[in-house]
């Protein structure tokens, strides 16, 4: 994800990086070179005269733009409550850890243990919703033998959380937190499961198909056929005109296709690592773990 701070205005028009222009910069010259040839031959194909009014152009420009602002709203309540989502895990494994720091005192059950497999159960969320691989963070965390089922498992953040879960069931059983402190602990791993279970809706679940076909192919046939409309009025402003309203309908639907997959790996989507770099920092210091130089490292580096 790029975060940085906002450029003056000057800056802000040639900003490359973090902009979908990277993208659409092949579409947007075609669609200048075509704009060219209209313009060369004042609208004609071969011998015919197409004679396309502005002001249709101006009803479906309308009605483009409206159908844009709804599938752009649609993509960003994807984007925003996966970022609520993610925001929840870092409050939730800061909570659970401070209880089991705080109420547990048994020299059995160290709070790091814990902790580490709050902050494995992060790295693995992060590495199913982006299907990465996940051996050297639940190597590095994981006791060998809880590793082993990990790997084993296609869930691998549920499994995590069971053996957080036994984990607390066995310092209950044997004494060392009570019931009512273990309720409280329950409830903040249910929580856990309610954010593994909403990430899951929004990876599996994406805007329907249909939608994605017929703005792609509304933008892209307005764009293609505007500078037949505009030829005759405007002459050679048609190209510079027809790429600026090209880019603004282009751009708007590849950031719509962007945002609404949150939980990927480009510019504008979610900064997975660092949250858990965040979360990995924060638990660490919590049970007095020491921090490995390259996590402190990668927190300054953005996604």
């Amino acid at each position: 994800m790029i975060t940085r701070e906002r450029e003056n205005w000057l800056r802000m028009l040639f900003i490359w990086q973090g902009s979908v222009l990277h993208k659409i910069w092949p579409r947007l010259l075609i669609l200048l070179g075509v704009s060219i040839i209209v313009y060369h031959f004042h609208g004609h194909l071969f011998s015919y005269k197409i004679n396309l009014n502005p002001a249709a152009f101006t009803l479906v420009g309308i009605a483009l733009a409206i159908f844009l602002g709804f599938c752009n709203s649609a993509a960003y309540d994807r984007y925003w409550e996966g970022r609520k989502l993610w925001g929840s895990l870092i409050i939730n494994t800061r909570s659970v850890v401070r209880q089991v720091t705080t109420y547990l005192h048994a020299d059995k059950y160290p709070s790091h243990e814990f902790a580490k497999m709050a902050i494995a159960f992060s790295y693995a969320l992060k590495h199913q919703l982006r299907k990465t691989d996940t051996t050297p963070d639940i190597e590095r965390l994981l006791p060998e033998d809880v590793a082993i089922q990990v790997h084993s498992a296609n869930f691998k953040p549920v499994i995590i959380l069971r053996e957080m879960a036994s984990w607390i069931d066995r310092a209950h059983q044997e004494g060392h937190i009570d019931s009512i402190t273990k309720m409280g602990i329950d409830a903040n791993l249910d929580k856990l499961s309610d954010i593994v279970g909403g990430c899951e809706r929004i990876a599996n679940n994406p805007i329907p198909f249909s939608y994605y076909v017929l703005l792609h192919r509304t933008v892209y046939i307005f764009c293609f056929l505007l500078p037949f409309g505009l030829v005759d009025s405007i002459g050679w402003m048609t190209p510079v005109i027809v790429m600026f309203i090209g880019y603004t309908f282009m751009a708007l639907d590849a950031i719509v296709d962007e945002i609404s997959e949150p939980f990927g790996t480009e510019p504008n989507d979610l900064a997975l690592n660092s949250m858990c770099i965040t979360i990995e920092h924060s638990l660490s210091e919590m049970v007095n773990l020491p921090i490995e130089k390259k996590i402190i490292r990668a927190a300054m580096v953005v996604d």
